[in-house]
């Protein structure tokens, strides 16, 4: 994950971050990662998906407690301002929309603008950049290949941007469904729908990993990488893909890795 300064990446059991101090010094912590993917439910489909977002949530504030100086993109007041207002247009379009699915898809698009100003409006699209080619050069060549994440690409086909036009359909379809068949759906409802609606999401996301060619792939990779080229990714310099090749050594260290294994 980009931080607002620097880089968090989780392995199977740790978690290790690298920031930017503000005296311009790389300042590296790493935790034992939450743990929600146990068991047989691990491997239930829908569920899973369920889990794992979970426990990719609950990273992020055990590194924030565990980071001092780190600061997520969306600790920013712009951002603030963008849930308010995404909040107010949502809530606008169920008064005014007819239709319960345009309703809801105006709802999920407007969602989606607190994301896109984090990235805008502060350095998160450049560590974005830096996770990217990070992760990329492991894959490509284990632990030794980190230090030369700039030969890699800044777009990677498994970010989450990937996960937005199946999370945005499966969200549309689910809320849609509890609303007509439910007047005033209960919020242990609402938040059942949301759970299957990114479970449904992460199914859609895996499988477009798996099986890259199929038509509903490519769908999911066009928009994913249309959105990393454009908006959400920029090429970092040497600087910072130092800050990322620290937080991926520690990570590897922690997780028992060392060049030449993978």
């Amino acid at each position: 994950m980009a931080l607002a300064n620097g880089l968090l990446v989780h392995g199977p059991t740790h978690w290790a971050a690298a920031i930017r101090a503000e005296d311009g010094t790389t300042r590296v912590s790493s935790g034992p990662k939450p743990r929600f993917v146990r068991g047989q439910l691990g491997a239930v489909p829908v569920v899973r998906g369920v889990l794992r977002m979970a426990e990719a949530l609950a990273v992020v504030p055990a590194a924030r407690r565990g980071t001092p100086g780190a600061r997520l993109a969306m600790e920013h007041l712009p951002v603030a301002l963008a849930v308010v207002g995404s909040t107010v247009a949502a809530a606008v379009g169920r008064r005014r929309l007819g239709s319960v699915v345009v309703q809801e898809t105006v709802g999920a698009l407007a969602g989606l603008a607190p994301a896109l100003v984090a990235l805008r409006t502060s350095d998160a699209a450049l560590w974005h950049g830096v996770e990217h080619k990070s992760i990329a050069a492991y894959e490509e060549g284990g632990a030794a290949e980190v230090a030369h994440a700039a030969n890699h690409p800044k777009e990677h086909e498994r970010c989450g941007s990937n996960l937005v036009l199946p999370l945005m359909i499966a969200t549309v379809i689910a809320n849609s469904v509890v609303r007509k068949l439910v007047a005033r759906p209960a919020m242990g409802l609402r938040l059942g729908a949301a759970a299957a609606s990114v479970g449904v999401a992460v199914e859609l996301f895996s499988f477009a990993t798996r099986r890259p060619n199929h038509p509903i792939s490519r769908a999911v990779h066009a928009v994913g990488h249309t959105m990393q080229a454009r908006l959400a990714t920029v090429e970092p310099g040497p600087e910072d893909l130092a800050v990322g090749r620290a937080a991926m050594e520690e990570i590897l260290r922690l997780e028992g890795v060392t060049p030449g294994t993978s």
